[in-house]
C-alpha cells in the first residue's frame, strides 16, 4: 500500500559540470588576478634566472646563445601554458578571468617576438651561395650579361 501523505521523490541531481552556471564576479575577479600575479612572479624568476646565467658567462658567445635560445624556448612554452589557463577559464564560465588570461598571453606572445626579433637580427642569414656557373662582372671585362 502505498502511502498518499509521502512526498514524491526528488529528482536526481544532475552531476557537476564546470560549465554547469557562471561564477560569481567576485570569485573570478580574484581568482584571475591572484593566476596573472602568479604567472608575473614565475616569468620575472625565469627572466632573472636567465638573466644570472647570462652574467656567470661572464662573455663566452655560446654559453649566452645557449641561454637566449633556451629563453625563447622557455617563452614558447610558457604562452602555450598561458593559453591553456585561459582556456580552463572560459571551460569554467569565469570571464574576468579569461580576459585576464589573454592580456596576459598577449604579453607574452610580445615579448616571445621580441625576443625572437632581436636574435634574428643578431644572427643574420648567411648570403646565398654562388651557383658552379657564376662569373663575376667586372669593368671593362667583356663578361657581363
Amino acid at each position: 500500500m502505498v502511502n498518499a501523505s509521502s512526498e514524491p521523490p526528488a529528482p536526481a541531481r544532475p552531476p557537476w559540470r564546470p560549465w554547469s552556471r557562471r561564477k560569481s564576479t567576485g570569485a573570478d575577479v580574484f581568482f584571475g588576478v591572484l593566476l596573472l600575479l602568479v604567472e608575473v612572479a614565475v616569468a620575472l624568476l625565469h627572466g632573472f634566472g636567465t638573466g644570472m646565467e647570462v652574467w656567470a658567462a661572464q662573455g663566452q658567445v655560446e654559453r649566452i646563445e645557449a641561454a637566449e635560445l633556451a629563453e625563447l624556448a622557455w617563452l614558447s612554452s610558457y604562452l602555450v601554458v598561458v593559453l591553456g589557463l585561459a582556456g580552463a577559464a572560459a571551460l569554467f564560465r569565469a570571464r574576468w578571468s579569461v580576459v585576464l588570461q589573454l592580456l596576459a598571453a598577449l604579453a607574452v606572445a610580445a615579448v616571445l617576438a621580441l625576443a625572437q626579433h632581436d636574435w634574428d637580427r643578431a644572427h643574420p642569414e648567411p648570403p646565398p651561395r654562388s651557383g658552379p656557373a657564376y662569373v663575376p662582372c667586372h669593368s671593362g671585362s667583356g663578361r657581363c650579361a
